[in-house]
């Protein structure tokens, strides 16, 4: 009964909206960046996100607005980078280096409360506006329609790239819109987490779904459900301790993999013949 109390304030009704929101929305594109093995694409546009709130701050626009257009740009820039083989490497890290050195420049002028700029930073899903709210669920849904869309041949792209360019599909034009995706998905998601922390709940649920799910379908049902679980109890456990709800949520997604890999642990040892059927079924599938 204590549990539910919380529900009561609307700033916490607000939050929990948000959460399940960016909950359902970060594993989604999160599973597709791990397949692709662009993990840590997000802290990378992270770090551009936050130059286009301060850029917002600065000239007194909605900075959920200017930091997806700055991502949006950074999103295109990494993509564009990628396509030449020899800087994939590189291309991640110059994006981490130009975000950062514009977020300081555009702190630095910008003359308004450091807590309001530090709220993006760290995460601050408690102080979401009904404004916020709208726009976190505009733009997720606009992600999520459009990666329903095309589904089947986003998935074929990111699980074998090759066969796609050959079958015909338009491969550049697909990694681009997944680059712009993953920008718009950044945006949405610092206000529950933060911009330090966007990407471990895009990669966090993801990676404890991959320990028991047969596809990639189930892979994203589960990596959904646990994303769910780490918003939920992350926000009442921030509620109750006093604790900083990004870092809490990020925290519990943590908790959930460790849980997750020490059920398949124990799995495995209690049932080996099984194990090895449902390992030998996952290698033929691969």
């Amino acid at each position: 009964m204590v549990m539910f109390e919380l529900w009561q304030y609307s700033f916490m009704q607000q939050a929990l909206l948000a959460g399940v929101i960016v909950a359902c929305l970060c594993p989604v594109v999160g599973l597709f960046l791990v397949v692709r093995r662009l993990a840590l694409i997000g802290d990378g546009l992270g770090h551009i996100s936050f130059a286009g709130v301060a850029a917002g701050w600065l000239w007194g626009i909605y900075p959920i607005y200017t930091a997806a257009l700055f991502t949006v740009f950074g999103a295109i820039a990494i993509e564009k980078l990628r396509e030449r083989q020899q800087f994939a490497d590189t291309a991640l890290a110059m994006i981490f280096y130009t975000g950062i050195a514009t977020a300081i420049i555009l702190t630095s002028m910008v003359r308004t409360a450091t807590t309001n700029l530090l709220g993006y930073l760290f995460g601050s899903i408690v102080t979401v506006s009904r404004q916020d709210v709208l726009v976190i669920a505009i733009l997720a849904g606009v992600v999520l329609l459009i990666l329903a869309a095309l589904y089947k041949e986003l998935v074929y792209v990111s699980c074998d790239e090759e066969a796609a360019r050959v079958n015909g599909l338009p491969v550049a034009m697909l990694n681009m819109l997944l680059a712009v995706l993953t920008a718009l998905t950044v945006s949405v998601a610092m206000r529950v987490v933060g911009l330090l922390l966007v990407s471990a709940l895009m990669i966090v649920p993801v990676a404890a779904s991959l320990q028991i799910a047969r596809s990639f379908r189930g892979a994203l049902c589960w990596a959904v459900i646990f994303a769910q679980i780490s918003v939920l109890t992350g926000l009442g456990a921030s509620f109750y301790f006093d604790l900083a709800p990004g870092g809490t949520i990020v925290l519990m997604g943590v908790g959930v993999f460790l849980i997750v890999c020490a059920g398949k642990a124990a799995f495995r040892a209690s049932y080996p013949a099984r194990s090895r059927q449902v390992s030998k079924v996952l290698g033929s599938r691969e």
